[in-house]
Order: structure tokens, then sequence, then C-alpha cells
């Protein structure tokens, strides 16, 4: 446990971030060049981590605008942490906690932003295996930045393998076997969108016995069930990236991504009737200014191509990489 204004190095502890089950995450400076990071120090000290360095260094390549960065990894006075950027905002689970269950608009949004970041780290080859609400960061902008990408299994190398890895009510039926793929992840971020889309998670922590249920989707109500406002095009993207049998669930994130553009379409609200659209053509009304405001936000906020996830201008409906309409 460290204390505030103890010294690691370079960088001086300011404050305790949060603790969760690989460690505990501080908000410290740099002090050589004088800009707040995030630290985590894993529980386990007395592992010999220094054969291990090079699996956090490696992670520092997920070079994504929706994944925390890795900096660097170190060890000072006996003490292994990772450098990480250091987001201001809350954690994914502290809005659903403050708001229950979120609009369709923004469950589409969030999933996602979280679906392109898990993309890119398994093009990468990196399965991130803890995907849930306390590990995604809502920046104050509305950017999503998902975190501890591949801490677990930096976990699991300095355990020997011994552990599996995981939170049990986000976990893949196979990952309870200490099978993770990436269809594992794809089904963790399904359960992190039916609490977005309810407020709740699917089921509790699964008993012993309840595996075999688990592993045949019995545990699992259709989260339109309990919010009958979900469209049901969302409510069946949740539905198959919750498949139990990797057969059925989705493969890669990019199809997951796909559906999801679909599901934006679908929910986009029919086109403004006449009158709004007289007004809408009146300078200075309040319409324009509403219309206005929407585009400025608009266009503060970034777009990736869904296809081949490069970066979009705000105003376009086709890549100009791939070719591929939006």
């Amino acid at each position: 446990m460290l204390f505030q204004g103890q010294t690691l190095g370079k960088y001086k502890i300011l404050a305790p971030l949060g603790s969760g089950g690989f460690g505990v995450v501080y908000l410290a400076k740099d002090t050589w060049i004088d800009k707040e990071v995030a630290i985590k120090v894993p529980h386990k000290q007395d592992l010999n981590f220094s054969e291990h360095l090079r699996e956090p260094r490696l992670l520092a390549a997920l070079d994504h605008p929706n994944i925390v960065s890795i900096t660097t990894a170190e060890k000072e006075a006996s003490i292994f942490f990772i450098v990480m950027e250091y987001v201001e905002g809350k954690t994914l689970e502290d809005v659903i906690a403050s708001d229950g269950a979120l609009d369709t608009e923004k469950i589409i949004e969030y999933s996602t932003q979280i679906a392109m970041a898990v993309n890119h780290a398994h093009d990468q080859g990196v399965i991130h295996r803890d995907l849930r609400p306390p590990n995604v960061l809502v920046s104050e902008s509305g950017i999503l930045k998902v975190a501890d990408f591949g801490t677990s299994r930096f976990l699991e190398i300095a355990a020997h393998g011994t552990t599996v890895i995981g939170s049990p009510p986000y976990m893949a039926p196979e990952q309870f076997d200490g099978k993770a793929v990436f269809a594992s992840d794809i089904y963790s971020l399904g359960v992190t969108m039916y609490q977005m889309a309810t407020g709740v998670l699917p089921y509790d922590t699964p008993t012993p016995s309840e595996l075999e249920k688990l592993r045949t989707g019995k545990l699992v109500r259709p989260p339109r069930l309990r919010n009958p406002r979900l469209p049901k095009i969302l409510n069946d993207v949740i539905m198959k990236a919750m498949a139990p049998m990797l057969t059925d669930r989705y493969q890669q994130a990019r199809g997951l991504l796909h559906d999801l553009e679909s599901t934006r379409r679908a929910a986009r609200p029919p086109h403004t009737n006449s009158t709004t659209a007289r007004l809408s053509e009146r300078p200075g009304t309040i319409q324009q200014g509403i219309t206005e405001k929407r585009r400025a936000e608009a266009a503060q906020t970034p777009r990736f191509c869904w296809q081949c996830h490069k970066p979009l201008h705000a105003r376009t409906d086709r890549c100009p990489f791939c070719d591929e309409q939006q």
C-alpha cells in the first residue's frame, strides 16, 4: 500500500484511484515531465516479475483512441508497477449505478467504442479476459477508454497459468473451463451491453450447479423482457453476443460492429415533418440553434469506419480509405 506523497522512482503518488483483483491503481505525477499518470501496483509482489517485463511492454503497442495506453512497466524499491495513461472521468460501472438503464443511442454508442477497442486488440493478438464496466472509463468528453488489456494475461503468466482469469458474472462459459478465446471477450461485452440496457446483470455469479444452465443459455432472460423500451434489433444483437455456444456467438468484433451500425440506423428518428423543416430553414430560429449545436457536438466526437476502423470526417457517410458506406 502506497501513501500520498510517497515517491516511486520519478513518480510521486497523489491519491488512490481504486483497487481490483489485479492490484491497486494510484494517481501519480511523473516529476520529470510534470504529467499526471495512473500507476497500477499488482497485489502479488512475491513473484519473479523480472522475467515477465516484456509482456506489459508489448502491450504498449496497443495504440487506439478507445484503449488506455500503457507507457511502461518498472521496478523500484522492490515494487513492481505498470505506468498507464490517466483518464479523468467515471467508470462505466459508476454511470450505470447512477443512471440505471441507458437510452438506446447511448447503449449503441458506448458499445461501439468498446467493440472498436476490442477489435483493435484482437488484431494485435491480445485478449482482454476481464472485460466489464469497472474496466471501462468514460472521459468527461464522452470518449470511452478500455483499461487492463492484457494485465489479466500478465497475471496468468506470472502465476504460471494456475489461475482462471476473469470476473464470474462476465465470464463466457468456456472461461470456467480455463479456456479464453477472442469470442470470450465478445461474450463479456454482451453482458456489459445487457447491463447498460437494463441497469442490472443478466444473472448473479453462477454457482457450480448452475454452470450447465449457463452453458445452455437458461440463465439469461432477454433484456427486452426487463426493458420493453429496448428495440428488438438491439435485443437480438445483445443475445447473439451472449450466445453460450461459441458457434452461435459473434466470432469477431467486426461482426458485432457491423450489426451495431445497422442497429444505429434502424434506431434513428424518422425525417422531420414539413413544419419542422420550415422552421429549420428560418435563420435565427430555435430549431436552427438546436441543429447547429447538434452538428457541433457531432463534430467533436471521433468517428471510425466500422470496416477498416480508420478515422472518419464528421460529415462523411463513406470511408475514404475502404470506400465502405457508413
